[in-house]
């Protein structure tokens, strides 16, 4: 038999369509250099109703402010990269230390110029959201970075109320290298970190894999721990509509979710 003595006939029908391969839609602008997010929404977030479309955006380490800031002209292309002209139900730019030195609502504003009144998280406002909502005025905060990009950080917190009883940072300069502080370290550093007095603990940087050990952190302090991949995720399915319950990863998960 050859090819042209085999029929090809059309249905008999055309197929019928879902309004959606998937009910939400969440898109995520991760760094070139991430190893984490990724992974982290596809494990809290991503489910049968709720899928998560992933871009990446040019940056090249060391993480300083200077760099942080170069991404800034790339949201808006990043944006209109997921899923073209079609609409979503969330963006969310997963950088943290580039939240603070671009700002909340260039950010905001860089990706709804490519996908115009969609809602955007940012690990910032997103971290502010939960520590609101978990009752804490008086916080202590890790992260990875050098005291040079730390600094804004600290800044951002107090300027929106917070008041920082303590604030460690373990001088890292590579995001790639921060993808890579162990489980055990991450938990230690906690420990670290943590003041006493302190309401609530963030552990900044999505590229550290703090959200996994949150639970775990909980436990050892006895205090609510945020960090930044939690918090987005946590904004993420709040505004895709999921309210469901899961303390198994943190008690923010626990939360609902309220803007403003």
């Amino acid at each position: 038999m050859t090819l042209s003595d085999i029929s090809i006939g059309l249905a008999s029908h055309a197929p019928n369509l879902d309004e959606r391969p998937l009910e939400k839609r969440i898109g995520l602008i991760i760094l070139a250099t991430d190893h984490t997010t990724e992974a982290d929404f596809q494990r809290m977030v991503a489910n049968e109703r709720i899928g998560v479309y992933v871009t990446r955006i040019p940056y090249a380490n060391p993480v300083t402010p200077e760099n942080l800031m170069k991404m800034q002209p790339s949201l808006t292309a990043a944006a209109g990269l997921i899923l073209p002209d079609e609409p979503l139900d969330v963006v969310m730019y997963s950088c943290t230390s580039a939240s603070v030195v671009i700002g909340d609502a260039r950010i905001e504003a860089a990706i709804q110029a490519a996908k115009p009144d969609v809602p955007v998280v940012t690990p910032t406002a997103a971290a502010v959201q939960a520590l609101k909502v978990m009752g804490a005025k008086s916080i202590s905060v890790l992260t990875p970075y050098t005291v040079e990009t730390s600094r804004p950080m600290a800044r951002y917190f107090t300027d929106l109320g917070f008041k920082i009883d303590r604030f460690t940072c373990l001088g890292m300069s590579d995001d790639r290298e921060m993808a890579r502080i162990s489980h055990a370290e991450i938990s230690a550093f906690a420990a670290e970190a943590m003041a006493p007095e302190s309401d609530a603990l963030f552990i900044s940087c999505t590229a550290v894999r703090a959200a996994e050990v949150v639970p775990r952190i909980e436990t050892l302090l006895g205090k609510p721990v945020v960090s930044s991949n939690l918090a987005t995720a946590w904004a993420c399915l709040r505004i895709c509509g999921d309210a469901v319950s899961r303390p198994d990863l943190g008690s923010l998960m626990t939360k609902p979710y309220l803007e403003g």
